[in-house]
């Protein structure tokens, strides 16, 4: 007994500390969606997409205590066919002062819906290039979501952004659609000399002006999508790690507010074994020939920004998050936002992987426990998103879906295809030069997938990613002659939009002596009938023990109903329009099988288990089964 009462304090400190983990990621996402009011009509700006950005010059001047912004942004770009104007994402609150090409004044205008017009001084053809220098300033605008935001901490003044998803031009003249990646940036600062900046990429000088002010510049030399490029200022103190294995080492750079610095830096060195984890299982971390690092932002929760996480705190969970999206969302980020769960699914469920790495399987069982309660609080929600729904930002950066529903799926597909074929899939997936400090969308996901594995995962995908949902399970499980087990899976589903979730289901079987064995079912119909090889008599069963699924009350049962051999004998499925199969156990041997029709007359005679019967009439039919012990009469129905 002591050993329940010890199992029952286990699991209540568990579920607790999964609750705790799911709140983290809640505050995760409203972190993430933070940068935008929530409801837009925003999705592609068509005005935009005749051009490709190649490099950015941002020359930010910022005072961390005054909420305003001025600025000179230098833009190289490539037309993607004729163009006489260019056109770029930027609010309408921030004025602009000057355009030119050179030395060229050009003529603009903004047009009061967000955007700056340029005309060239003339028509750029398809396949060349410009450069435009765009001077503007002013208070960016304020909402909900800010972009731009300044804080105070114990009384030091502090300025971040946060830009994800539609929050660039709030503060910049940029083009913010999941179509382009910038080629290069380079991010100079220019803030009151007491004060630290930080930005992407590796910081390359900082030059005092002699008016009281500082220029740090950074550079970063990886395409980078301009929801990702941001930049913070305050009283930082600088914290350096070294990660990587020499001699490819690169530096973990922290930017961490004075009165957090003693706890940050205790905090901050689990980011090493998290990162050796993560190049290990997948690849070399994507921007080594730069930096990672932290910088502490006055926000809840963190945002994944390219080579410097933006973090609310430095608890394990967040660190492992923010990073797990130097991968999965920086190097290869979501090619809309319909498909944002392939950035916050895989920093979810990586971050989880972290909790199997370092504190083993029980505490990872307890993580997807706790996230697959969150996931069946409500009976609906699909994983890919609509067009309507990617206007609503927090549709877009909905915990329960994009985050947990996403973490889990790839738990399943992991479940599905075992551990060696889905991670070969995911470092193959990283490594395509297609996808690769470039854009994917689901297709892209599912087809490295199903190439490592072989086989289709149409079905898969369209019950959990693009439909909604989730199934109940009740199982029926029953000793079944000498070293076996017959189990019978029905299920229901949360919503209609799936028909019937096929799924390999795991079930544990246990025995009086301290026995265990682990079954799958491959389940793929309702009433399913499996007869399981089992070297013991089972006593107990279990449901998911290890929780590789999305379901909710779901239950086994074993049934003391007593072996009767005849009962053993199934045929599947019945009624049957082409194939019948006969199920029974392994103790019998199929000596023959005849078929006999309403008449009474032999239509079938065969010795095998598995029939083909479609050139059969239609109606009732008689079946005899002829066996090493016995004969077994059953009938069943010609469609």
């Amino acid at each position: 007994m002591k050993k329940y009462y010890f199992l029952l304090f286990y699991f209540t400190i568990s579920l607790v500390f999964s609750q705790e983990n799911v709140a983290e990621i809640v505050r995760i996402a409203e972190s993430e969606m933070k940068s935008a009011s929530q409801v837009m009509n925003f999705q592609v700006n068509p005005n935009t997409s005749n051009y490709d950005v190649t490099y950015h010059k941002l020359e930010l001047t910022v005072n961390p205590s005054v909420y305003f912004i001025a600025g000179k942004v230098t833009t190289s770009f490539t037309a993607l066919e004729n163009m006489g104007t260019v056109t770029f994402d930027l609010a309408n609150e921030l004025a602009v002062t000057s355009v030119k090409q050179n030395t060229t004044n050009l003529s603009y205008t903004q047009n009061g819906n967000n955007e700056l017009v340029v005309t060239l001084p003339a028509t750029l053809t398809t396949g060349n290039s410009a450069t435009l220098e765009i001077i503007y300033s002013g208070e960016p605008p304020q909402n909900a979501f800010e972009a731009f935001a300044i804080n105070v901490h114990s009384g030091a003044a502090g300025m971040w952004t946060l830009s994800e998803p539609y929050g660039a031009r709030d503060w910049w003249p940029c083009k913010q659609d999941l179509n382009d990646k910038i080629s290069t940036i380079d991010v100079y600062i220019t803030a009151p000399s007491q004060y630290v900046s930080v930005a992407n990429g590796m910081e390359q000088s900082q030059v005092v002006n002699g008016n009281g002010t500082k220029t740090t510049h950074f550079h970063h030399g990886y395409p980078i999508p301009a929801y990702l490029i941001a930049f913070a200022v305050t009283n930082y103190q600088v914290y350096t790690q070294t990660a990587g294995t020499a001699p490819n080492t690169f530096p973990i750079v922290n930017y961490i507010y004075p009165e957090s610095y003693t706890s940050a830096v205790s905090a901050l060195a689990q980011t090493l074994p998290i990162m050796n984890f993560f190049e290990t299982t997948f690849e070399p971390y994507p921007f080594r020939n730069e930096k990672y690092g932290h910088a502490q932002f006055g926000w809840g929760g963190g945002m994944e920004h390219t080579t410097v996480s933006f973090m609310g705190n430095f608890s394990r969970g967040l660190i492992a998050h923010e990073l797990a999206h130097q991968w999965f969302g920086d190097k290869i980020t979501c090619g809309t936002w319909k498909d944002i769960w392939l950035n916050e699914g895989f920093a979810t469920y990586l971050s989880a992987l972290v909790i199997e790495h370092l504190d083993g399987l029980a505490a990872f069982v307890t993580q997807k426990g706790g996230m697959v309660n969150f996931i069946t609080s409500s009976p609906a929600g699909n994983l890919y998103l609509t067009d309507a729904q990617i206007t609503d930002v927090g549709r877009i950066f909905n915990s329960r879906l994009s985050y947990n529903k996403g973490a889990m799926v790839l738990e399943m597909l992991r479940f599905k295809m075992g551990d060696v074929a889905f991670f070969q899939a995911l470092r193959n997936y990283l490594a395509d030069t297609n996808l690769a400090y470039d854009y994917a969308v689901t297709t892209d996901l599912k087809a490295h997938l199903e190439t490592v594995y072989g086989q289709s995962l149409t079905e898969f995908f369209n019950d959990w990613v693009y439909n909604q949902g989730y199934p109940t399970y009740t199982i029926t499980a029953q000793n079944w002659g000498s070293g076996q087990a017959r189990f019978v899976v029905n299920q229901t589903q949360s919503d209609p939009s799936v028909t019937y979730f096929e799924m390999p289901v795991p079930v544990r079987v246990l025995g009086a002596n301290g026995e265990t064995a682990d079954l799958v079912l491959d389940n793929t119909t309702n009433g399913q009938v499996f007869i399981m090889n089992v070297p013991f008599t089972i006593t107990g069963v279990q449901f998911d023990p290890e929780v590789h699924l999305i379901s909710k009350n779901s239950n086994i049962t074993l049934g003391n109903e007593t072996f009767v051999l005849e009962n053993a004998v199934v045929l599947y499925p019945n009624p049957s329009s082409s194939e019948l199969h006969i199920q029974m156990p392994d103790s019998l041997v199929l000596e023959k099988v005849l078929i006999y029709n309403s008449l009474g007359q032999k239509v079938l005679e065969n010795n095998t288990l598995d029939l083909e019967v479609s050139h059969l009439s239609a109606g009732v039919h008689y079946v005899e089964i002829q066996t090493s012990e016995g004969t077994y009469h059953k009938k069943f129905i010609k469609k």
